[in-house]
């Protein structure tokens, strides 16, 4: 079970767009608290350049069909972009099978084959669930003895408590949500509609801050 433990983060406005927190300064609409636990989670995955200029953080659910239409999109992001970071927020909001699936799906890190699963997961045909999961992971090389440990973890708990904890207090709506700069985009999306999020992110991050 998901634990609730609600950090002091600025919430933000729901629906298909929206800025980050929704009563902040132009200048500054994003804490620098609530940027650094959507972004600079050291239990969270991440892909793409880890030292890039812009972090795209996407909240996700195995068993989102939006999701893994967009898993494609989210890797040409990658491919396309080399100052691009992304950081994967696991939400697993459709049930049991989702928060199984997540369990795999993180303990997965260990063994270094976070993506190997990530993708292959999200190209099933049905649900994601225990034994989808788990075939799956054997698909991929994971090592299943190893894998039923590293489900356990502290880690892998705190992961999914966390994303609650951020999903709860900014006020999402559901899956996918992705979180660029100062704004967020929730459901299915265009590539062109992400990368211009990202392009936005970009230019508001390199505003000064006014004094």
């Amino acid at each position: 079970m998901l634990t609730r433990r609600h950090a002091l983060l600025s919430g933000l406005a729901t629906g298909a767009a929206f800025a980050l927190p929704a009563l902040a300064a132009e200048e500054n609409p994003m804490p620098p608290e609530l940027r650094k636990a959507l972004e600079r989670d050291p239990n969270a995955p991440v892909l793409g350049n880890p030292n890039g200029d812009i972090t795209l953080t996407e909240f996700f659910d195995y068993n989102c069909p939006y999701c893994r239409v967009m898993v494609k999109d989210v890797h040409q992001l990658i491919t396309d972009d080399k100052n691009l970071r992304v950081v994967f927020r696991e939400w697993p909001v459709f049930g049991e099978g989702s928060i199984f699936t997540t369990r795999v799906s993180l303990a997965s890190l260990k063994q270094g084959k976070y993506w190997q699963f990530h993708s292959a997961m999200m190209a099933i045909k049905g649900k994601a669930d225990e034994r989808s999961a788990m075939r799956t992971a054997e698909k991929v090389g994971l090592d299943l003895t190893r894998l039923k440990k590293d489900m356990d973890s502290d880690q892998v708990y705190a992961h999914m408590d966390r994303s609650t904890e951020l999903a709860d207090h900014m006020g999402l709506v559901g899956t996918p949500t992705f979180i660029a700069g100062n704004e967020g985009l929730f459901g299915k999306q265009s590539l062109t509609e992400l990368k211009e999020m990202i392009a936005r992110g970009r230019k508001a991050l390199a505003k000064p801050a006014r004094r």
